[in-house]
């Protein structure tokens, strides 16, 4: 698994412990220009696939379709059958997302550990200045959405996480503190304090547009929003 130990979740999913380091996120807080610190913390394997969001619905019942209240789960929740037992969950709004992983004994990740993790390849702890791992994970976002989803367990990446680019888009915990502006002109604008959550973000690597297309995602999502693209997996703390 690398340099990664893995471990079994609370409902038998596997989660694997990724070490503490820095980042150099392609986010970056106009008076914070330095990495940011990663905590140590656990992140599912893989993300959360329909036969396990099947079993989450069986036992939590208030969070089926039609029942879960339309502040929770808008228009578009789990209009999917939940058949393909090992294709990942889409069409979940962040609140059922959050309350699956509270249900296993965890939270979704912060945008920082998501990033953290997938900045990795299969032997390297970040490949973003690879211009050949850049161009094959763009590729993905070239390819049409209208087929069926595969199955998750791909190739894992040097701390045994899977998937994390090439299969779904993944709700993050603060994915609303992502207001992003790309535009540095308006750096010593004090409007930009108005915003909720972190404020404005400037982008610091525009030549990772795949990252940058999350965040765009995300950006523009509500919490009760959901789509066919857009799965989740579940992070978990490591005690100190």
């Amino acid at each position: 698994m690398g340099v990664a130990t893995a471990l079994i979740g609370l409902a038998g999913a596997a989660y694997v412990a990724l070490p503490a380091g820095t980042l150099n996120s392609v986010l970056a807080r106009d008076t914070d220009r330095e990495p940011t610190q990663v905590a140590a913390f656990k992140l599912r394997e893989t993300p959360v696939t329909r036969a396990e969001f099947r079993r989450f619905l069986a036992s939590h019942p208030e969070w089926k379709p039609g029942r879960a209240p339309a502040v929770f789960a808008g228009a578009g929740y789990l209009q999917h059958e939940l058949d393909d037992a090992s294709a990942p969950v889409t069409e979940v709004s962040w609140f059922a997302a959050q309350a699956y992983c509270e249900a296993e004994g965890g939270r979704l990740p912060t945008w920082y550990e998501w990033e953290y993790a997938a900045a990795a390849d299969p032997t390297r702890i970040d490949a973003r200045d690879d211009p050949a791992w850049l161009a094959r994970i763009l590729g993905w976002y070239a390819r049409p959405a209208s087929g069926p989803l595969p199955a998750v367990g791909g190739q894992a990446n040097v701390y045994g996480v899977r998937d994390l680019h090439g299969l779904v888009w993944e709700w993050v915990d603060d994915f609303n503190a992502l207001l992003v502006n790309a535009d540095s002109r308006s750096a010593g604008d004090p409007d930009r304090l108005k915003f909720c959550g972190a404020g404005a973000i400037d982008l610091q690597d525009r030549r990772n547009y795949a990252v940058l297309m999350r965040i765009a995602l995300l950006s523009s999502l509500s919490a009760a929003d959901s789509t066919g693209s857009l799965g989740f997996r579940c992070a978990q703390e490591i005690p100190r």
